[in-house]
């Protein structure tokens, strides 16, 4: 073998390395969230939404990213997550997504939703805070905070209800962009 295959080689066993890492990263982040998820739900006193019932528990995707401001290193953004309905406008969630460079990351998170605003029945107002796993080595510095991978994330969104079985959400991405996501009721919803 030359050097410069040699050095492919190299360059491509460290990447896979750093692929099986980061999946297992990924992998004890959403463990981690399903605790919590679990451990908050058990919380609720009788009569509350069950955390294993399919009432209050939203699927999302997204197949749209805006960047505010476009760069040639950017890839297609997607992203899947569950949204869980607790007491007193509480939700748990998390999700997996692809970066805007590409690296699979994920995000467990908790907020509110103000839902039936008066006079605007159709939409929603929500926020959330949570842990952000994803942006390593050579992204680190693109997420504010990061360490190791992990940072801290904040994200308010405005939502509406196309029909009680599908919502559009804007999420706002801190100064980075705007994520178009859909959001499916799976079961009875809370409000």
């Amino acid at each position: 073998m030359t050097a410069n295959k040699t050095t492919i080689t190299n360059t491509l066993r460290a990447a896979a390395a750093r692929r099986r890492r980061l999946g297992a990263r990924l992998w004890a982040l959403a463990l981690g969230g399903s605790l919590a998820l679990g451990a908050a739900a058990q919380d609720q006193p009788s009569g509350g939404t069950r955390f294993f019932s399919l009432d209050g528990l939203e699927l999302t995707a997204s197949p749209y990213t805006l960047h505010f401001h476009p760069s040639d290193e950017h890839e297609y953004v997607y992203q899947i997550g569950l949204i869980k309905h607790l007491k007193d406008r509480w939700i748990v969630g998390a999700n997996y997504f692809s970066n805007s460079f590409g690296q699979p990351s994920g995000y467990v998170y908790v907020g509110q939703r103000y839902d039936n605003l008066p006079g605007f029945e159709r939409w929603y107002l929500q926020w959330n805070v949570g842990i952000l796993y994803g942006y390593v080595e050579p992204y680190e510095n693109k997420v504010p905070f990061n360490v190791n991978g992990f940072s801290p994330g904040f994200v308010p969104s405005v939502g509406y209800k196309f029909t009680d079985r599908i919502y559009g959400e804007l999420d706002l991405l801190g100064t980075s962009g705007l994520m178009f996501s859909l959001v499916f009721p799976l079961g009875k919803s809370p409000n």
